[in-house]
């Protein structure tokens, strides 16, 4: 790369570049009429007509050819699609906030990087092989252009389990696969996965002395601990054998990341029996223990990541007739994401600095109602999706919501029609379902979901038996003596009920369901450093087995080290203020 300025294709690109001694974009790139109008129509469309901030400059090469980048949403200023004749690619800028990417003009449509330190050509289609052949032709996910100051995304095919890989088959290519799968969750893997402990004696008080607030026991519990079996996170203190219920303690190697872990039925009675729309805990649930892993939102923050092949975005076979509308390949009026790639991982400029990943939710197939009042209207609520500022699947009003704003706000809600007004500034979210546990408005008491004991209408999957207990995932925020913590609750087998109550003991603002009914399903890891070695532990031992390993026997883990099929949230380390 040659440190000198083409000429720009595109003004409105110079008024993008004009405040980069902000070190932020200078303004809100607000969204066309006619792309709006494109985004909210109910029609067959693309993938960039699915973006209404989007922005896009031409150009042309020494052949004549015309080359195009769209910036797919300039307020975010991460995700391009890069078009040449008939071929389109996607590009990443891994420093949004620190510099701007254009078309040069001349010489033959070169790209452009503009930084508060200096302005620099990227020349992509000179050499044999060229930087952008070398790059395509690489077999990285991530191929590192312009010195690694861009990245341009290949498809990569991701790893699956077997369990995965058989129940796709079944439900994409056998008759009647769905209620095979049906059985066999309903009977295989019911309480498979739960882990019943026998509260102890408690061994002296080994708390966290800052961090999240502990859960409400009953007090005839409080000098009792859970001796943690097949638990695979190493506490700060090595000597700590046991946890007393609902209190905390420091993960090692990771400061501000905690454990916890509870049995609901040690929840406080006043909790157990307060008011909201929960069942009571039935005593195979009460006994189940469940972990906590818990993240301070002032050292950490959340990104999310697409799996290459879910959650899909055609249609669920889930919604009734009338929210369906014909013709279209899918709710959004898409069904796939081409010519955008997507990853199954963390993307490079996280992943040095990620501390966790775990499973983020819902394949499209549940991803949408199939009972209730959401099943037969708004295209039967599908949970929708945003990375890194590009719209994938729409976000549905009444549905939870975990979102990262530009400024890196993150926030959980049952999403309203004037929330849209946040489109623009979204990074991240993720939709599962409804709300788990909400803060009552009159009271600000976290009481239980209104749909927490529907099963049709809350779309709580399980059995077709309506039976409800499985191994779940769930998150919450909490905010405790001016911090905010992110809070991955795993519960070995629990109904919705008993992940609100437990979420409630925590004393959650808001919580909602992730994913359920396997290991793979419910994966975490964390990656603390020691001796600038990375290692790898797993919330449970079993979930071990999804990772892979190299000829050497290092560990490659699963959303970090490889692409996986299903989407991911990550945690990783934010940057210093300087």
């Amino acid at each position: 790369m040659k440190s000198r300025i083409g000429k720009l294709a595109g003004a409105g690109v110079l008024v993008g570049l004009a405040g980069l001694g902000t070190g932020t974009l200078a303004q809100t790139f607000p969204a066309p009429p006619e792309q709006w109008a494109e985004y909210e129509a109910a029609a067959v469309k693309t993938i960039v007509e699915l973006q209404p901030y989007r922005r896009q400059q031409t150009a042309a090469l020494a052949s004549g050819e015309t080359v195009a980048l769209v910036n797919l949403n300039p307020n975010i200023n991460a995700t391009f699609l890069l078009t040449i004749g008939d071929g389109a690619f996607h590009i990443e800028n891994p420093d949004p906030l620190g510099q701007e990417v254009a078309l040069a003009e001349e010489p033959f449509a070169d790209v452009l990087i503009s930084s508060t330190a200096e302005t620099t050509l990227c020349e992509l289609w000179t050499g044999e092989p060229s930087a952008f052949r070398t790059a395509r032709d690489s077999g990285l996910p991530y191929a590192p252009l312009c010195g690694g100051r861009l990245y341009l995304r290949n498809a990569i095919a991701g790893s699956r389990s077997s369990l995965e890989t058989v129940t796709d088959f079944l439900r994409d290519h056998v008759w009647g696969g769905e209620e095979i799968v049906r059985a066999v969750k309903a009977t295989l893997y019911k309480d498979k996965f739960a882990e019943t402990s026998d509260l102890v004696a408690a061994e002296g008080d080994a708390c966290a002395q800052d961090g999240p607030c502990p859960a409400k026991i009953e007090p005839k519990y409080s000098e009792s601990a859970i001796t943690p079996i097949g638990f695979g996170l190493a506490l700060a203190d090595p000597d700590q054998k046991t946890m007393a219920p609902g209190a905390w303690y420091p993960a090692a190697g990771l400061d501000g990341v905690f454990v916890s872990a509870i049995q609901p039925r040690t929840i406080a009675s006043e909790i157990q029996k307060g008011g909201g729309n929960a069942n009571r805990l039935d005593s195979i649930e009460g006994k189940a223990v469940a972990y906590m892993v818990a993240f301070d939102l002032d050292q950490y923050g959340i990104g999310f990541a697409l799996g290459t092949d879910h959650p899909r975005l055609d249609w669920s076979g889930r919604p009734r007739a009338p929210a369906r509308i014909k013709g279209l390949p899918g709710p959004d009026g898409i069904g796939d994401a081409s010519p955008l790639v997507r990853s199954g991982m963390v993307s490079p400029d996280y992943a040095g600095r990620t501390v966790a990943t775990f499973a983020a939710g819902f394949k499209r197939h549940h991803g949408a109602f199939k009972f209730g009042d959401y099943a037969v209207i708004d295209t039967g609520k599908h949970y929708g999706f945003i990375e890194k500022g590009v719209i994938y699947s729409k976000l549905k009003t009444e549905l939870s919501t975990l979102y990262v704003l530009d400024d890196g706000t993150t926030g959980m809600k049952t999403w309203k029609d004037a929330d849209d007004g946040l489109l623009p500034r979204i990074h991240f979210a993720r939709q599962n379902g409804v709300p788990l546990v909400q803060t009552d408005p009159e009271t600000g008491v976290p009481v239980p979901g209104d749909r927490v004991n529907q099963w049709g209408a809350g779309n709580w999957s399980g059995s077709a038996k309506a039976e409800l207990r499985t191994l779940r995932a769930g998150g919450c925020l909490q905010e405790h003596q001016g911090r905010r913590y992110l809070i991955y609750g795993y519960f070995s087998t629990a109904t919705p009920s008993a992940l609100a109550r437990t979420f409630q003991a925590y004393q959650c603002s808001y919580a909602m369901l992730l994913d359920m009914n396997a290991p793979e399903l419910t994966y975490l890891a964390l990656y603390p450093r020691q001796d600038g070695q990375v290692h790898v532990e797993h919330l449970t031992e079993i979930m071990a087995q999804f990772d892979k390993q190299s000829d050497d026997g290092t560990v490659i883990p699963k959303f970090l080290g490889y692409p996986d099929s299903r989407d991911l949230f990550f945690i990783y380390q934010l940057e210093a203020a300087e």
